[in-house]
Order: structure tokens, then sequence, then C-alpha cells
């Protein structure tokens, strides 16, 4: 091989190797890390410029958005409502995520998350509130526009590299260059392997949001209400301790009785002995 092509095949090898380690870095636990770089040289879809104080600041109307939403509610059947619930996630192009039902006290409460188109999210959460009566309510959103713009640069340029890459792979001769550019190949893979797998999550997470409904039966009357069920238990409970107690009182006052009893007749008897006597 020509030592000049040689030398250029090496010094192209090592560019690209420099280049993947300085601009490609994941952090350590293998979590998304976000570079310092600027993003004005990225295309974004639908910005416009506002004048805020007479300063100019873009807003970007194409957001990238998690929404997530926590729902607690009374319901009169929690059977019933879940079958509504269903209905309603179907017919807003949804799915059930997972439910469950178990009892407490004898109140039966049930859990069920969904999955909903995020254009249907809000429409979504109204029927659903209709189902019972809403005891609480938090919706929340995750923006990840920032790192859903890096990831998609990033993952462009690693593909770029891997074309780069496969070039030098087909001109290289000798063993030990066939191993280099092959390491680094294996390298931009798998870090395209990675950030393609963040953005499918990603997209799957902002095209489809999350709804979690936590729903009970009413609370059986206790301590609330007209008593009537706590009424009736104290009323038993205390027939109850009354039969106890006079067993118990029974159990001391019976051997005392006899022996008072005893007492008496023997006193009664001696009388009748001495008495007689007495007068004669």
């Amino acid at each position: 091989m020509n030592p000049n092509k040689q030398l250029t095949l090496v010094l192209i090898f090592l560019v690209i190797i420099t280049a993947g380690c300085l601009s490609y870095q994941s952090g350590g636990d293998g979590e998304y890390t976000a570079p310092s770089m600027s993003y004005d040289s990225y295309e974004l879809k639908d910005t416009v410029e506002e004048s805020i104080e007479g300063g100019v600041t873009t807003v970007y109307q194409d957001r990238k958005i998690i929404s997530t939403a926590n729902i607690r509610m009374e319901v009169k059947s929690v059977q019933t409502a879940f079958n509504e619930m269903t209905t309603i996630t179907q017919d807003f192009g949804g799915f059930i995520s997972s439910s469950s039902v178990y009892t407490m006290d004898g109140q039966y409460n049930g859990r069920m998350t969904v999955r909903v188109p995020q254009k249907n999210f809000y429409s979504t959460i109204e029927q659903i509130e209709s189902v019972g009566k809403v005891k609480s309510k938090e919706i929340s959103g995750q923006d990840v526009t920032e790192e859903y713009i890096d990831l998609q640069a990033r993952l462009g340029n690693l593909e770029k590299q891997e074309t780069r890459l496969q070039e030098i792979l087909d001109m290289a001769i000798t063993v030990e260059e066939v191993l280099q550019v092959e390491t680094e190949l294996e390298r931009v893979r798998g870090e395209i392997e990675r950030l393609t797998g963040r953005l499918n999550y990603l997209n799957q997470s902002i095209g489809m949001s999350t709804i979690t409904v936590s729903i009970a039966e009413p609370t059986p009357l206790t301590g609330s209400g007209w008593g009537i069920t706590d009424a009736l238990r104290e009323a038993v409970n205390g027939f109850i301790n009354t039969v106890l107690a006079i067993i118990v009182f029974m159990g001391y006052a019976i051997p005392l009785f006899v022996f008072i009893v005893s007492i008496i007749l023997i006193t009664l008897r001696v009388k009748r002995k001495i008495l007689p006597k007495l007068k004669s």
C-alpha cells in the first residue's frame, strides 16, 4: 500500500475517533446528560418571534410535552365505573395499561391506568370525571423539547460518522487497520442504538399521555351520618359485656351467699337448742 495513502487513512481515522470522543460522551449511569451547546443551528417547526419589553424572544410552538394526570374519585360501584372508563378510553383511541380491584374494611377500591393520544388528553379527563365525584386531581407536563432536539442532532451526526467509518473500513488493508476501524464502528453503532431507543421512548410518551384513576365506593356509615351502625354495634357490645359482668359477679357472689346462709342456719339452730334450757 502507498505510504502516503496509508498515512492519510490513519489520520482520517484518528480525527474521527477524536471527534467522536469529544462530541458524544454519554452519562456514566446511562441517563441522558444535556451538553452545554447552542441550539440556534437546529431547525425547529412553527417558531415565531415575539417582542417582550423591547426585546425579542423565540417561542417554540411545537413543544415536546409528556402529559400525565392523577385523579381520585368516589363512585357508587367500582365495577360499573371501570366499565364506563374502559368505554371512554376506547372511544378516544386509547387503551387500558393496568387495572386492579381490592377491598379494605368492606369497602371496594380500584385503580386504573389508561393511555390516550395527546390530542384527546383533556377530553378524556373531562369524560372520566363524569363517572363519579372527583376528590382530587393533579395534571402535570414534562417538557422534553431540548432533549429531543439534542438527541436528533446527535443521532444524525453519529449516522454520518458511521458512514465515514464504513468507507474507511472498505479502504483498510492490514488486519490492524480493520480491527481499529471495526472497534470504533461498533462503538458508534452502540451509541446509535442507545439514542434511537431513547427517542422511541420519548415519541411513545409524547404521543400517548397517561391518566391514572383511583376510585372508591362510599364509606359505610360508621362515625358519620346518623351513626346507626355504630349505635347497634355499641348496644350489642354493651349487652355482651353486661352478661359477662353478671357471670363474673355470680362467680364471686354464690359462694359468699352460701357461706352467709350457712352461718345464719347454724346460728338459728344453736339458738333453738340454747333458749329452752335458759328458760327452764
